[in-house]
């Protein structure tokens, strides 16, 4: 029987694409078969051992070369970003079913079908991409959400914190007006996937929400104190700003008062 941790580590330290996508799949597939050990043998490897493919080049978020959506280049490099964004995200859910052992096995199970669905997500932007002739490594990208990751590799809760209650969430509150752009210029292609994507991602930031306010309860912690303390520690700047989508946030498991906070500028 495969083990859920060994092809995580697999995932993690093999630079190669295709080599991660395809044990992605095939651990999903295991999971839902019954075949697939939870057993945790071995601790994990230090994050830093973590390895990337040679390509995109990364730069600073100051580095990226700047580019408007309404120019068919501003196009190209904006699913380039997103593709990155989902490639990146793969790397995001192995490393959080990885890295915090000794939770419940739903807790992995969750994070297994996050990481499958990023698969997914990354698969459909590059088909996407290669209609534009361009190639996922072909542009720059900056590796801002892998940062979040090393800085809260010791920390569970920091990590639900900072991944998918704020760096996924705000996916949340600028997709659908970027949804709404592709649909003034008939671009249905584009809408149809940014939608599927949406839709996942909702599902995703609930899973964590669900699972911070579970390590909350069981460390005895208000969740919502809890929040605005990481996202203070972790989130350079102090915190996210608005606007918020507070209808998707609280479908993703935010509460009014996280909201309130978020949008309050003043704190």
């Amino acid at each position: 029987m495969k083990n859920i941790f060994a092809l995580a580590e697999a995932c993690l330290h093999d630079p190669d694409i295709e080599q991660k996508l395809m044990l992605t799949h095939q651990a999903q597939k295991l999971l839902t078969q019954g075949e697939l050990s939870l057993a945790s043998e071995q601790p994990p490897l230090a994050i830093s051992s973590v390895q990337f493919p040679g390509t995109p080049i990364l730069l600073s978020t100051r580095e990226m070369p700047k580019r408007k959506l309404g120019s068919p280049d501003g196009i190209k490099a904006f699913f380039h970003a997103i593709a990155h964004v989902e490639f990146m995200a793969i790397y995001l859910a192995w490393d959080m079913l990885y890295r915090f052992r000794g939770m419940p096995d739903q807790f992995y199970h969750d994070w297994l079908r996050v990481a499958d669905e990023e698969a997914q997500h990354f698969e459909l932007i590059r088909t996407h991409l290669k209609v534009m002739n361009l190639a996922y490594g072909d542009l720059p990208a900056h590796n801002g959400l892998w940062d979040h990751a090393t800085d809260t590799a010791d920390d569970l809760l920091a990590r639900l914190a900072m991944i998918p209650r704020c760096m996924e969430a705000r996916g949340l509150d600028v997709t659908p007006a970027i949804i709404a752009k592709f649909k003034h210029i008939n671009d249905e292609a584009s809408v149809t996937l940014l939608t599927r994507i949406l839709t996942d991602e909702v599902g995703h930031v609930e899973r964590g929400s669900y699972w911070f306010k579970f390590v909350c309860a069981q460390q005895g912690l208000e969740p919502e104190a809890q929040y605005q303390r990481l996202i203070k520690k972790y989130y350079q700047g102090g915190k996210p700003k608005g606007p918020f989508n507070r209808e998707m946030r609280i479908i993703a498991g935010f509460s009014d008062a996280e909201l309130d906070w978020l949008e309050n500028t003043s704190l």
